[in-house]
């Protein structure tokens, strides 16, 4: 059967959640993917949704192992849609007072100190001075969370490599678009600063997984034994990012 590759943005609600295991390593992303049986199909269609999850239609007289051909053969186009995905403007979403946003795995409400006086606002442990505490948000939260995971992500990084006995150059904390970090054969490790907003054992996994690169540059079966070495519960990690990676960005 013949296959056709598409980029959407529009995905039904239904499809959000992805089977468990159901992942395809794309560069130094894992990426989620969902299969979708239509009787009314006459081919494989790949889909890159704007979630990052590769949804799969699969024909009348189609089947899931050579779904999951399809999909392999086509790894070079998911990558290519990644790197676009990661152009595309970010969709602006206002944060205004009463609003929760993610902190450390948890929905916390922002809230005003001192009903607006001081010119601060709260949001979990976090306080933060705005010029306006009644207007959009967004600026001086995100600012503050990326300042945030600047200053305590190195020195996770140090201290589990330390532990490992790996050695680490350099560590740098960006703005990734489409990666949760990387690793590069230098020693240097960069991680995506919205990871201040998932929950630590999810942070922890990420650091661990670009540490495990130190000593496998690919995403080979020997990587993937060492980071169940350095992190047996990988998989529970690699499952809420699944679930929740849409909330991370």
């Amino acid at each position: 059967m013949n296959g056709q590759l598409q980029f959407t943005g529009i995905f039904r609600h239904s499809e959000r959640n992805v089977p468990d295991g159901e992942f395809l390593a794309v560069g130094s992303r894992q990426v989620p993917i969902v299969l979708i049986r239509n009787p009314r199909a006459h081919r494989y269609v790949l889909r890159l949704r704007r979630d990052g999850v590769a949804r799969v239609t699969v024909p009348r007289g189609g089947s899931a192992g050579e779904a999951r051909k399809f999909v392999e053969r086509n790894r070079p186009w998911l990558e290519q849609q990644l790197q676009k995905m990661a152009a595309l403007p970010e969709e602006r979403r206002e944060l205004r007072l009463g609003t929760e946003v993610l902190f450390r795995g948890e929905m916390v409400k922002i809230e005003s100190v001192n009903n607006g006086a001081t010119g601060q606002i709260r949001f979990g442990s976090e306080v933060v001075a705005v010029a306006n505490p009644a207007g959009d948000l967004r600026v001086p939260i995100v600012r503050h969370l990326r300042k945030l995971a600047a200053v305590e992500f190195p020195p996770v990084v140090l201290s589990f490599a330390a532990i490992h006995g790996l050695v680490v150059k350099r560590v740098t904390v960006r703005d990734q678009r489409s990666r949760w970090g990387s690793c590069s054969r230098r020693g240097t490790i960069s991680l995506n600063w919205r990871l201040i907003q998932a929950p630590p054992f999810v942070r922890d996994y990420l650091i661990l997984h670009e540490l495990a690169h130190l000593r496998e540059m690919n995403h080979s079966p020997r990587f993937w034994r060492e980071v169940e070495r350095l992190c047996p519960n990988y998989k529970i990690a690699e499952l809420w990012l699944r679930k929740h990676s849409s909330l991370l960005r």
